[in-house]
Formats: C-alpha cells, structure tokens, sequence
C-alpha cells in the first residue's frame, strides 16, 4: 500500500513521529486502527494524554523503593510535620 500525504499533514506526522518517540508508520498504523474501529480517541484519560503528547514513557524501569523512615506504631506522619495551630 502506498500512502500519499500532503505537505503539511506529512510535516504533521514527523512532528508527532519526533514528539512521541513512535515512528511514522506506528502512528499511521494507530490512527487507522482506531478509525476503523470506530474509536478515533483512545479510550483512556491515559491514552488520551500520551496520543495527545503530554505525557512521556518513563526514562527508567519501576524499581522498588525502600522506606527511608520507619515509624513507631503509634506514630503518624501527621504528627512529625510542623504544625501552626493558631488557626
């Protein structure tokens, strides 16, 4: 299949290409996907946002993260902050 695009929609697609980190053909690929499946927008707030580029992958994997600060049973964080009653 070959697909012919007009100037400004082509420098649109490389833009979105550069933004989202996805090549041109992934993305041609998405939205005809979501076109045919009646979609058009994904489905998800998520989904949405990274279409749209607001939101970027992650730079590094999940990692575990270990606690800096153990409390004592009774303790609350609630009672470390410092805290102006005079309200």
């Amino acid at each position: 299949m070959n697909l012919e695009l007009g100037a400004e929609l082509a420098a649109a697609l490389r833009a979105a290409s550069e933004r989202t980190g996805k090549s041109q053909q992934a993305l041609v690929h998405e939205a005809v996907t979501l076109h045919v499946s009646g979609n058009g927008v994904p489905g998800s707030d998520r989904e949405r946002a990274r279409a749209e580029g607001l939101v970027q992958p992650a730079r590094i994997p999940y990692r575990k993260v270990v606690p800096r600060l153990l409390l004592q049973a009774d303790t609350s964080t609630l009672e470390l902050l410092d805290r102006d009653d005079r309200f």
